[in-house]
């Protein structure tokens, strides 16, 4: 229930009110939602949302202005925060630390969101323990130009491996073009251990679906659906059950049970219509808790991956390297050595545009495609990497194409980038906001 005050709405939720400001403001223009839409949505799921990011450490993911402007990353709980609002402090693998916010009821949800926190980050562990997660994360995401069915083909695949290692997935769709599984686990085991099950389990369904599926770290190696196995690596969130995602639609990452899942359209899941949905049929993730894991199985599958000469996978940027590790360099940067002592990069990447706002980067590679529309023609949709980079505070994006099914006669050659962002210059004129 909502009550007016001085420009200002008050919400109650759980038996607290929580002072919501600029309720009228647009946070999606295309759909026309409203900051005081997207806080009841959250007041009405909040019971099953908290099942996903209730009572663990998360990430403040804060759009101020909404989907059009820019977001930033805050780890470091708000000085303001209500008092009834618990912290706990995480260590980060960089050696610093940060005390986050654990919401664990539904006014907590609603003072996210109040904050502008559109989508839940929550990390794979519980408060009560940081170092042990008790959920594993399985993340399918689709390289540019796959379709839903053959999305839907690979989360088949994790199924049946899952349950062949004795284990029960909870699917739902991530909002954005994927689909996410988790995995209630035992928390017994360290984040190293649990990413290791994760690259073991990504790799099996990779040998089960060579053709749709990949476990390759870098995106110029990747085609179907990735399965991000570092999604499982400390430090690492993802967006919860029932989070509303940054899309024009205001499409939510929902719950589903396996059947449902291979039969729906991930349009039909909004801000709009997911409270109906869970009023009427509940929550598809509600017994999960009672159905808590053991990754042994996975870990000897690991054990055997290592022992027929597998080298570790990449871990993300800013972890130490590791022993058994594959080198952390994108294939397009490893160079080799060729006849008469030349080397070449291996994948042929050009670097088109770098720009604080996607769409600066995509109007530049449309500018590029103009200018050289032979080469343009001949891209097919994975060629076209679209990395979304972390900077200091928030992040900007780079946009590169891969040239491999352009003759290499034909090829374009590497020009300055169009734009050419550099976050370095913004990082050393901010002030305040989070490093982590």
């Amino acid at each position: 229930m909502a009550t007016k005050k001085a420009g200002r709405v008050e919400v109650e939720a759980g038996g607290r009110v929580v002072s919501v400001s600029s309720p009228t403001k647009v946070i999606f223009p295309e759909a026309g939602i409203t900051k005081i839409e997207l806080v009841e949505y959250y007041a009405a799921v909040a019971e099953a949302a908290l099942r996903g990011a209730g009572g663990r450490p998360n990430v403040m993911k804060r759009y101020p202005r909404g989907i059009a402007a820019d977001y930033f990353f805050q780890k470091r709980a708000p000085k303001g925060k209500p008092e009834w609002l618990d912290t706990v402090v995480l260590k980060f693998p960089s050696g610093r630390e940060a005390e986050e916010v654990v919401p664990r009821e539904p006014a907590g949800l609603v003072w996210m969101a109040h904050m502008g926190c559109i989508d839940l980050n929550p990390h794979p562990v519980r408060a009560e323990d940081v170092e042990h997660p008790d959920e594993l994360r399985i993340d399918l995401d689709p390289v540019p130009g796959v379709e839903w069915p053959q999305i839907l083909d690979v989360a088949r695949v994790v199924q049946e491996v899952l349950a062949d290692h004795g284990l029960v997935g909870w699917p739902k769709t991530s909002g954005s073009r994927g689909v996410h599984v988790n995995v209630r686990i035992h928390p017994r085991w360290t984040f190293d251990e649990v990413r290791t099950a994760a690259l073991a389990l990504a790799r099996e369904v990779e040998a089960r679906a060579p053709h749709i599926a990949t476990s390759a770290w870098w995106k110029e190696e990747r085609h179907g659906v990735f399965i991000d196995y570092n999604q499982n690596a400390k430090d690492r969130t993802t967006a919860s059950a029932y989070s509303v995602r940054p899309r024009s639609d205001a499409r939510v990452s929902m719950p589903l049970p396996w059947d449902q899942l291979f039969v729906c359209d991930p349009r039909d899941f909004t801000l709009r219509t997911v409270p109906g949905i869970v009023a009427q049929q509940g929550d598809a993730h509600a017994a999960m808790d009672e159905h808590p894991g053991a990754l042994d199985s996975l870990l000897e599958l690991a054990a055997k991956h290592e022992a027929e000469g597998r080298e570790d996978a990449p871990w993300p940027p800013h972890h130490e390297k590791r022993e058994g590790e594959a080198p952390r360099v994108q294939p397009s940067r490893a160079k080799k050595p060729v006849k008469k002592g030349r080397r070449k990069p291996r994948f042929p990447l050009l670097t088109i545009a770098q720009a604080a706002d996607e769409e600066d980067a995509q109007a530049g590679l449309e500018r590029w495609k103009a200018k050289y529309p032979e080469a343009a023609a001949k891209l097919e949709p994975a060629d076209v990497l679209v990395d979304r980079m972390r900077g200091r505070f928030k992040t900007w994006t780079r946009i590169r194409v891969n040239l491999r099914h352009v003759p290499e006669a034909e090829r374009p050659p590497q020009e300055t980038p169009d734009p050419d962002y550099d976050p370095a210059v913004e990082w050393a004129g901010e002030a305040g906001g989070e490093s982590e």
